[in-house]
This record gives structure tokens, C-alpha cells and sequence, in this order.
């Protein structure tokens, strides 16, 4: 279990990010199509996790906005949209932004990716929804960079993940 904020409210996550350098745990999310995509399906390729509450926020919204924009500039890299948003909601955001550069991953089903990425927030005013983190899983499947955004309303550290990258 970890703690972050939100809006100065305590909160507190299902459990852990994984730790840098282990193992990435698998995990299968759902797309705008109904289709599945999983760590297996992206084998290979270096994979951005940018995890938050809903795209229907501003904060959520600016941060697919901004790994839109850099992922366009990445070899070999997928980034994943991740949110608890219906796929259905998360590709109409997309298609209204013109967002191409990011696969909109929705974990409605919950599953593995919820526990084996301990991001659920399990109390507080967005018990249910994700917490606001960035995993960065090398080409080999390890964990390369993990941020668990401290306060939910902030926007994560964007230069630090993108360094990892480059």
C-alpha cells in the first residue's frame, strides 16, 4: 500500500509499484475496439504505462495530450493510455484530440493489471479509479522507471520519464 493525495486528501493504493529493475508483471487491457493488448502483444518494444484516474480530468487529458506529442519522437516505443474509463469513452477522446500516437488501454476489467500494479485507489474521493503513476518496461521486459505521482491533481515528471527513453 502506498499513500498519495488528492486534493490534500489522503489516499491509498491496493499495493506497490513494481520495483525498478524487476521483472514488468504481465497484464492484459482493453482498447477502443474490444481488442485486447497485453505486455506479451508488445514484446519487444519499450512500453510507457501512463496511468491515471479518468480522461474526463484536465490533469489526465494533458498528460495523454503530452505523450502524444513526445511518443511520435521514440523508436520502438508504445505508450499506453491507462485508465478505469470505458474503452468506448477513452477512443472517443482520442478521436476527438486527434490522438494518434497513444493506444487508449482501459483496465475495466480490472484483472491482473490492477494487483500486479497496485495503482487501485482503495479509499478517498476516487476509491475505484487508478492513481496517477508512469511505468517506463524496457525492450527485455524489465521495469526501467516508475513514478507514483504524489499528489493525484499534478501532472507527473515528464522530462524524467522521457530521459530514460533517449
Amino acid at each position: 500500500m502506498e499513500t498519495v493525495y488528492f486534493k490534500g486528501t489522503e489516499c491509498h493504493t491496493a499495493g506497490n509499484l513494481p520495483a525498478v529493475g524487476t521483472e514488468a508483471p504481465d497484464f492484459t487491457l482493453v482498447t477502443p475496439t474490444l481488442d485486447e493488448v497485453s505486455k506479451e502483444s508488445l514484446k519487444g518494444k519499450r512500453i510507457v504505462l501512463n496511468i491515471f484516474p479518468s480522461l474526463d480530468t484536465e490533469v489526465c487529458a494533458m498528460s495523454v495530450r503530452r505523450f502524444n506529442d513526445e511518443a511520435s519522437k521514440l523508436d520502438n516505443t508504445v505508450v499506453l493510455a491507462v485508465s478505469m474509463d470505458l474503452p468506448f469513452a477513452a477512443g472517443r477522446f482520442c478521436t476527438a484530440n486527434g490522438i494518434k500516437n497513444v493506444i487508449p488501454a482501459s483496465a475495466f476489467r480490472r484483472g491482473e493489471f490492477v494487483k500486479n500494479y497496485g495503482v487501485e485507489l482503495i479509499d478517498g474521493p476516487l476509491k475505484g479509479l487508478l492513481a496517477r503513476a508512469v511505468i517506463i518496461i524496457d525492450s527485455d521486459g524489465k521495469v526501467k522507471y516508475r513514478e507514483l505521482v504524489n499528489e493525484i491533481t499534478n501532472e507527473p515528471d515528464y522530462k524524467a520519464a522521457l530521459s530514460v527513453l533517449k
